[in-house]
């Protein structure tokens, strides 16, 4: 247990630090921030031709209200801490390599499921665009992660091979 605490904290506190790091912000973490908005937008524009991207911001035309994906809302963070999850418990390079990609895919996708459903609550009601922002989203995104690493261990679990009887 302290090999994978140890581990655990370690990536996130070397992650984190690479994270915010200036020219990884410029160079990876905004451009990817900017193609949340552009899939979101390509998402939402079938059903509303009022949606635009712009960078990092999803904007109503016909309203004027838009949303801006921040730092802290791109999914970055909770993808970090799932990746320290899947570096810290033993398990084979390739598995810990599918579970972070396969991980990172679902973290983003429901993050995306938020962006789309902030940008038409905030919309429709402020108040109730706060509280899901700051309150709901958060902890649904942190959930997802926690699922995915169960899910993951399960996995890890079923292919493993089986255990002689003694």
């Amino acid at each position: 247990m302290s090999r994978f605490l140890l581990i655990f904290i370690g990536t996130l506190v070397g992650l984190f630090s690479i994270e915010m790091l200036n020219p990884v912000q410029q160079a990876i973490i905004q451009p990817f921030t900017g193609v949340l908005a552009s899939i979101s937008t390509a998402l939402i524009l079938p059903f509303d031709d009022n949606v635009i991207a712009q960078g990092r911001v999803l904007r109503d035309a016909a309203s004027g209200f838009a949303v801006s994906i921040e730092s802290g809302c791109n999914g970055v963070e909770a993808a970090i801490v799932l990746i320290a999850g899947v570096a810290a418990f033993p398990a084979t390079l390739k598995q810990k390599g599918m579970a972070i990609v396969a991980g990172f895919l679902f973290v983003q996708a429901l993050n995306i499921v938020r962006i789309i459903s902030l940008f038409y609550l905030g919309q429709w009601n402020y108040s109730v665009f706060e509280w899901f922002h700051l309150y709901l989203w958060p902890v649904l995104i942190m959930l997802d992660v926690l699922v995915v690493f169960a899910i993951y261990l399960n996995w890890l679990g079923k292919s493993a091979p089986a255990a002689e009887a003694l």
